[in-house]
């Protein structure tokens, strides 16, 4: 069986649980103590030297980090290959939006972790950092239903949870109606799951 190490408040976990209910993959969740950072413990670096979750197992297979277990889990169970089809000019289209989800997106991850947890980073420049990003979502969103494909794919995946959670990190996404808009098509998806803040 697939078992995912998991925090129930970590949009990175989360996009790896709601992958898993879209295409209706049965899993093992191991909560982490993310706040009182198991996740740098020997055992979990064993699993993962960066300290960072989540982790999936699949039989022989362990992966780190979200996207490439967003890759995973469609490239390996979704047949229709709807979410990440396998030709070069999709796969291209869908692989910058999962930088963006790793990358820029982050920083309202990391505004979220200033709001919530107090960690010591420079809230402001976050948010500059996640309006750009938004910005960027929100103008792309204006023409296009869902970021690539013309369909949902791991693109949106990658990109919809923190983009979701960044009002708890203070960021105000009203002015970005296309990304609202977007959210709301995201949790109207069949098999669509939720979490604490979405």
């Amino acid at each position: 069986m697939i078992r995912l190490y998991d925090y129930e408040l970590s949009g990175s976990c989360y996009k790896v649980r709601l992958m898993l209910n879209f295409l209706g993959l049965e899993y093992e969740s191991v909560p982490v103590d993310f706040v009182n950072r198991e996740h740098k413990n020997d055992a979990l670096l064993a699993l993962n030297p960066f300290g960072e979750i989540p982790i999936l197992e699949d039989g022989d297979v362990r992966l780190r980090d979200a996207q490439a277990i967003l890759v995973y889990l469609a490239s390996r169970y979704d047949r229709t290959e709807k979410w990440y089809p396998h030709d070069p000019a999709s796969q291209g289209r869908i692989q910058q939006w999962l930088s963006t989800g790793g990358g820029e997106v982050m920083n309202a991850s990391a505004a979220r972790l200033v709001k919530a947890l107090n960690y010591p980073l420079d809230l402001e420049t976050l948010h500059v950092g996640a309006n750009r990003v938004l910005g960027i979502l929100d103008d792309r969103l204006s023409e296009h239903d869902f970021l690539e494909l013309g369909r949902p794919t791991i693109a949106d995946v990658a990109c919809f949870p923190y983009s979701a959670l960044a009002p708890e990190g203070g960021i105000d996404i009203s002015p970005y109606p296309n990304l609202v808009r977007w959210i709301v098509d995201m949790k109207n998806l069949p098999e669509f799951t939720g979490m604490p803040g979405i």
